[in-house]
């Protein structure tokens, strides 16, 4: 992804990112408490605003509304986030490569997804071509990456800005969506007839011993990651968390996981769409966190010209990153298009892309560059579909909606940009 021969320092990682400046060895459980409090007055505040965010969320929704808590509609947001999560992962990438004063953004990545997802159902309509569901799958893919590569040749080799490419590619590709679906069709809908294609998003393992092996597989691999980290980072002679601190969240994720499980199976089991998004959640963390390419991301987004200077072939890291969210834009036009059986002439319309950028920025994704973990589009569009499902278990009107959901993202932005003046005043960023 970068033809640079120069190995550049690198920098930290996604942890190292989050306690820049706190990097000094842990003595004891007490000692890396301390230090991680002056890291939250200092500004790295990590994931504690989510965190307290979705207790919240969960306080005031299953207080308002007796179904907010049911096992059915736990499953429904598990359903209803996996689009937002999977558009949210390619901008959580495009968001790391902001240079600190402009932000990097695409604004076409909804309508992105819905090209690719309407190419794929036009493909697998029954001998019309009556493509298979694997090559109709391949050619999405291709397209929206190819997308996405195009997008950063016009931001980096023309020096067009990221905001007005995307902003030109949001009409192009709307109007590709309309093209597809009004010409090409009689009604402008088109209903997805592979049962291999509908199940992405709409089967479920329903026996019980499946979602136990599931979350088992994911806490042993989360288990292997953390103690190799800490592995690693001591043979570097790099501060590390205390084995107390790191079995403990071990165990934290192995009881959330558990209650999930639990909770999921009371109604139709863990969707294969969840499960799906769990491999590419831990697949872009493992690059993000322990490839130089993600280093290298992390670098430029810090200050892309002290990367160039370190050898960095700055334009090549932001033309890969930009095929990363076309990549993923067309793996969730597969997973709409699949949870809705369907495509359509509004089939990215609506609030779909403020969701999906509201979810980076929720889930603590900096504007500013260099600095958010990819797991933040799981937790930014749990936030989003949590308070957007409340709100319609409560009836509330579309406007309150509308509002609720501005504040929320306001409040995101607002606590990024106090957090990085914090951190700037104290020589942390």
């Amino acid at each position: 992804m970068s033809d640079d021969t120069t190995t550049a320092p690198s920098p930290p990682s996604e942890e190292g990112v989050r306690t820049a400046g706190f990097e000094t060895p842990h003595e004891g459980v007490s000692d890396y408490v301390a230090e991680r409090w002056r890291a939250v007055q200092a500004g790295e505040l990590g994931s504690l605003p989510i965190i307290l965010g979705l207790v919240v969320i969960v306080a005031v929704f299953g207080t308002l509304e007796d179904n907010f808590l049911t096992a059915q509609n736990f499953t429904n947001l598990l359903l209803q986030m996996a689009p937002i999560a999977f558009l949210s992962i390619g901008i959580i990438f495009i968001l790391l490569i902001a240079d600190g004063e402009v932000v990097t953004i695409d604004l076409s990545v909804a309508f992105v997804a819905g090209t690719g997802g309407t190419v794929l159902v036009l493909l697998q309509r029954p001998d019309d071509p009556g493509w298979p569901w694997w090559a109709a799958i391949i050619a999405c893919l291709i397209l929206t990456t190819v997308i996405g590569l195009v997008h950063a040749l016009i931001i980096t080799k023309l020096g067009v800005p990221s905001f007005v490419t995307t902003l030109a590619g949001f009409l192009v590709w709307s109007g590709v969506v309309l093209w597809l679906t009004l010409d090409f069709t009689d009604a402008g809908f088109v209903s997805i007839q592979d049962q291999t294609l509908i199940d992405i998003s709409n089967k479920f393992f329903s026996d019980d011993w499946v979602g136990w092996v599931l979350a088992l597989i994911v806490v042993g691999g989360y288990a292997v990651f953390q103690l190799n980290d800490v592995r690693s980072r001591r043979a570097r002679g790099l501060g590390t968390r205390p084995m107390p601190i790191v079995l403990a969240q071990i165990a934290g994720v192995a009881v959330l996981l558990f209650a999930a499980v639990i909770v999921a199976n009371r109604d139709r089991g863990i969707p294969l769409v969840t499960v799906i998004l769990a491999v590419f959640l831990a697949f872009w963390t493992f690059v993000a966190a322990k490839t130089r390419f993600g280093r290298h991301i992390y670098a430029v987004g810090g200050s892309p010209e002290a990367a160039r200077r370190a050898g960095i072939s700055v334009d090549n890291i932001r033309i890969a990153v930009f095929m990363v969210n076309g990549f993923m834009a067309g793996v969730g036009g597969i997973v709409l298009v699949s949870r809705l059986r369907s495509t359509s002439s509004n089939i990215a319309g609506g609030n779909l892309l403020l969701e999906v950028i509201a979810a980076a920025v929720i889930g603590g994704v900096s504007l500013f560059g260099g600095s958010g973990r990819i797991v933040a589009a799981f937790y930014g569009a749990l936030v989003i579909t949590a308070i957007k499902n409340g709100m319609e278990l409560m009836g509330l009107s579309s406007g309150f909606k509308f509002i609720i959901t501005g504040i929320v993202l306001l409040l995101a932005v607002l606590i990024d940009s106090v957090s990085k003046r914090r951190r700037t005043m104290r020589g942390l960023a």
